[in-house]
C-alpha cells in the first residue's frame, strides 16, 4: 500500500446501534474506492469486515474489525465498530486509536440506546464526528423525524449538510447544501451519479437548512459572525474553513444521508471525511500517564495496543496505532506498560482478514504485528530507552454468569489453552472455577456475549461444552447462640481416638466471616491440639448443615474440654471440634444468605413502568432513578438468583433498546420460602441428607 504523509491519512471509527449499517457503509466505501471489485453485502456473508464466521451466521458485527482505502490522495482508514452493548468495551477500545467518529444513525429508528452510549464515548474521548442518517431506502424512512431525534440526544449543534431527494423506494440522491448542488444516482448499486438542478420542490427547504447552517458557522467564529452580520450570508470558502474549525473543535457536528445497500450518497461523506476530519497531525497533544506525545515523525516510536486477535495460523495478532516515530519489522521495542523488551514480527495492515505487509510504520498509521510473546490489549510500546505510557483502557465488569461443563474428557483437556487463547482476544470474559461449587464460571457482558464465547470454544478449538445457570453462591449463617460438647471417642483394641472439646458459637456482623477463639486454661486442652480443634471447625464449616454451603459470619469459643494421655491426638481434636461445629449450627438458629446485586438499567420512559414492575416481581428494591439523555437510568438491589434471567425479560419489554449492568453488593438472609426451595434442591442434588435439615 503507497505511503502517505501524515497530514494525508484519516483514521475513522464508523459507530452506531446494531444494525446501523456500519458494515454495508464499510462495503460501500470500499468498493467506490475501488478497494474491492464488487460491492459486498452483509446478507451473503462476504463482508470483507465482518469475516467471523459468528458474524457472519449472526448477520451483525461482534468485534471491531479495520481497512483501508485511498481516496483523492489521501489514505483512510476505517475501524468497524460493534454496535450492540454487550460488545461496546470492543467500540471503546477502537475508539482509542482514531482521531474522528462517523456516527451513523437509522434514518427508521432514529438514535437509539448504542447511540447514546457511543456518543458517550466520543465526549470521553473529546474526538470530532460527523452524523451520517442511513437507510433512507427504507419503508418508514423519515429524514425529518431522524433529525429531531439526533437533536433531542445530542443537541442543534447537530446540522444537515445534506438533504435527500426522496425518501423510501423512492430515495434518489442528495441536494449538497454548501456547495446548493442535487446530485442524482443510478439504483443499480453502482454509485454513479449525476449533477443535476435542484428539485423545484426542495428549493424553499435548501434555503432554510442553508440559513441554519450558515448561523451555526458564524455562532461558531467571531470573524464569521461579523461577516455574516454584515454581509447576510458567508462564502463557499468561508463555510467549509468554519465548518473545519467547529468539527475539530466539537462545536459542530455535520449530518450527512446514505443508502448503504443502494450505494447512494457514500462518496460524498468519503469526501467529506476527507474535507472535515482531522488527520493525525492536527491532534496537537495525546495525553500519557507522564504527560503528553506529539504526534511528529521526529519523535521516538510510542503506540497503543487497542486490539488483540487470535489468529488458527498466524497465532496472537496485536494491532496498534502509532501516535508518535516509526518503526521497522524486526525491530526490539519496549512494553513500557508491563516492562519488558517485544522483538516486533512482520508489520502489516489488516484489510479485515487479509494482511499486507508493509516495510515501515510510522506516526498515524494503524497497523498489526504478530506474536508479541507478553504484550496484551491495552499496552503500550515505545523506543527502547523511552518511557512513554498511555492509559490503559477500562473494561466494564462481567454483568452475567453461566456455568459451563465440557462434554468429554477430551473436552475438558483442551479446554484450558482454549481458554487462554479466548481471554486474549477479549479481555471482558472472565473464566474461572468457582471454589465452592467447583463449577467452571464464564462471566461476560451478557447472555449473547457468553453464547458466542462458547460458540467460538467449539468453532475455533474443537472444545464442546454444556451451558448452564450458575449455582449461586449462597452461604449459611446463625442468628442466634449455642453451647455445645463434641466428644469423639474410639477404641478399636490398641491405641484409641479420644478428642473431647466445648464450645460456644455466636453470629458476627455481616461481613466478618469467622473468628476463633482460644479460652482454654489450665490445661484443659494441651496448647498443640487447638491449631486442630480451630482446623476442623474450618474444614467443617465449608459444608453447612441446612443447605450444603459454607458457613460464614460466625464466632467459636472453645472454653473446655478434656483429652486422654494415650488416646488423644490432632485427628481425634479434629473430627470432635467438626461435631461440635454441626450441633451447634443445629441450635444456633442456622439460615441461608444469598447474594445481593448492584443494578442499573437503561430503559425508554415508556417502559419504566414496566420494568420497575418486573424488578419489583424479583423481590429487588428500586434505589433511585435519574435521567440520562433519551433514556432513564433506574438503580436497585436484586437477588443474584432473580437475575440470571432477566436480560431476555428486559429485551422484551424495551424492544431491544434497554440495558443493565450488575455487580455484587453485599449478602442478606433468603425469605423462608426460598430457603425451603434452595434446601429442596440441596437434597435432589445430594448437598444434605434430608435428615440433616432437622434443626
Amino acid at each position: 500500500m503507497k505511503d502517505y504523509p501524515v497530514d494525508k491519512i484519516r483514521n475513522v471509527a464508523l459507530i452506531g446501534h446494531g444494525s446501523s449499517g456500519k458494515t454495508s457503509l464499510a462495503s460501500a466505501f470500499l468498493f467506490d474506492a475501488e478497494a474491492t471489485t464488487r460491492l459486498t453485502k452483509v446478507d451473503k456473508g462476504n463482508t470483507i469486515t465482518d469475516y467471523d464466521p459468528d458474524e457472519i451466521e449472526r448477520k451483525i458485527s461482534i468485534q471491531s474489525a479495520t481497512c483501508h482505502l485511498e481516496w483523492k490522495g489521501h489514505r483512510v482508514t476505517l475501524v468497524d465498530c460493534p454496535g450492540y452493548t454487550s460488545f461496546l468495551w470492543d467500540t471503546r477500545a477502537s475508539l482509542r486509536a482514531v482521531d474522528a467518529g462517523a456516527m451513523l444513525v437509522c434514518s427508521v429508528a432514529g438514535v437509539e440506546v448504542g447511540t447514546e452510549k457511543v456518543w458517550e464515548i466520543l465526549e470521553e474521548f473529546n474526538l470530532p464526528r460527523i452524523i451520517i442518517i442511513n437507510k433512507l431506502d427504507r419503508e418508514n424512512a423519515n429524514f425529518a423525524q431522524a433529525i429531531e431525534s439526533i437533536h433531542q440526544s445530542f443537541g442543534r449543534q447537530a446540522v444537515p449538510v445534506q438533504i435527500p431527494i426522496g425518501e423510501e423506494k423512492d430515495f434518489s440522491g442528495v441536494v449538497d447544501l454548501i456547495l446548493k448542488k442535487a446530485y442524482f444516482f443510478e439504483k443499480n448499486e453502482s454509485g454513479k451519479f449525476k449533477e443535476g438542478a435542484i428539485p423545484d420542490a426542495l428549493k424553499d427547504e435548501v434555503e432554510k437548512k442553508f440559513e441554519e447552517l450558515s448561523e451555526m458557522i458564524a455562532e461558531n467564529d467571531e470573524q464569521l459572525m461579523e461577516k455574516y452580520f454584515e454581509n447576510g450570508f458567508l462564502s463557499q470558502e468561508e463555510l467549509i474553513s468554519g465548518m473545519q474549525k467547529s468539527i475539530l473543535n466539537r462545536q459542530f457536528f455535520p449530518v450527512f444521508i446514505t443508502s448503504a445497500l443502494l450505494n447512494i450518497g457514500v462518496q460524498h461523506v468519503l469526501d467529506g471525511i476527507i474535507q472535515f476530519l482531522p488527520s493525525p497531525a492536527q491532534r496537537t497533544e495525546i495525553p500519557t500517564e507522564e504527560g503528553i506525545v506529539k504526534p511528529s515523525l521526529d519523535e521516538p516510536y510510542s503506540a497503543f495496543i487497542f486490539k488483540t486477535l487470535s489468529d488458527p495460523y498466524t497465532g496472537r495478532i496485536s494491532i496498534m496505532r502509532i501516535f508518535s516515530g516509526k518503526t521497522s519489522p524486526d525491530e526490539t521495542v519496549k512494553n513500557s506498560t508491563k516492562e519488558t523488551d517485544e522483538k516486533l514480527g512482520g508489520l502489516f495492515f489488516l484489510q479485515g482478514k487479509e494482511q499486507i505487509p508493509v516495510e515501515q510504520a510510522k506516526v498515524g498509521d494503524v497497523v498489526a504485528t504478530a506474536k508479541l510473546r507478553n504484550t496484551s490489549t491495552g499496552d503500550t510500546l515505545c523506543a527502547k530507552g523511552a518511557s512513554t505510557r498511555f492509559p490503559k483502557i477500562k473494561f466494564p465488569e462481567p454483568s452475567i454468569s453461566f456455568a459451563i461443563a465440557p462434554k468429554t474428557r477430551a473436552d475438558e483437556d483442551r479446554i484450558s489453552q482454549a481458554i487462554h487463547r479466548i481471554t486474549e482476544e477479549d479481555p471482558t470474559v472472565h473464566i474461572e472455577r468457582d471454589p465452592e461449587t467447583n463449577e467452571l464460571i464464564i462471566s461476560g457482558n451478557g447472555q449473547l456475549h457468553v453464547e458466542i464465547i462458547t460458540e467460538r470454544l467449539r468453532k475455533r478449538f474443537n472444545v464442546n461444552v454444556d451451558l448452564k445457570p450458575p449455582r449461586i453462591s449462597y452461604k449459611e449463617t446463625i442468628k442466634g447462640k449455642a453451647d455445645v460438647q463434641g466428644k469423639y471417642k474410639k477404641q478399636t483394641g490398641g491405641r484409641g481416638q479420644y478428642g473431647d472439646v466445648k464450645i460456644k458459637m455466636e453470629p458476627l456482623p455481616r461481613g466478618k466471616d469467622f473468628e476463633f477463639e482460644n479460652k482454654i486454661f489450665g490445661g484443659a486442652i494441651p496448647k498443640n491440639y487447638i491449631p486442630s480443634i480451630e482446623k476442623g471447625i474450618q474444614e467443617a464449616r465449608k459444608k453447612g448443615v441446612v443447605s450444603g454451603y459454607p458457613v460464614v459470619d460466625f464466632k467459636v469459643i472453645l472454653y473446655d474440654g478434656s483429652y486422654h494421655e494415650v488416646d488423644s491426638s490432632d485427628i481425634a481434636f479434629k473430627v470432635a471440634a467438626s461435631m461440635a461445629f454441626k450441633k451447634a449450627m443445629k441450635v444456633a438458629k442456622p439460615t441461608i444468605l444469598e447474594p445481593i446485586m448492584n443494578v442499573e438499567v437503561y430503559t425508554p420512559e415508556a417502559s419504566m413502568g414496566d420494568i420497575i414492575g418486573t424488578l419489583n416481581g424479583r423481590r429487588g428494591k428500586v434505589q433511585g432513578m435519574e435521567q440520562k439523555g433519551s433514556l432513564h437510568l433506574i438503580k436497585a438491589q436484586v437477588p443474584m438468583a432473580e437475575m440470571l434471567d432477566f436480560e431476555p425479560t428486559l429485551t422484551s419489554i424495551t424492544g431491544g433498546r434497554g440495558s443493565f449492568i450488575m455487580e455484587f453488593s453485599h449478602y442478606e438472609e433468603v425469605p423462608s420460602q426460598q430457603q425451603k426451595k434452595i434446601i429442596e434442591s440441596a437434597i435432589k442434588e445430594g448437598k444434605i441428607k434430608p435428615e440433616e435439615d432437622e434443626k
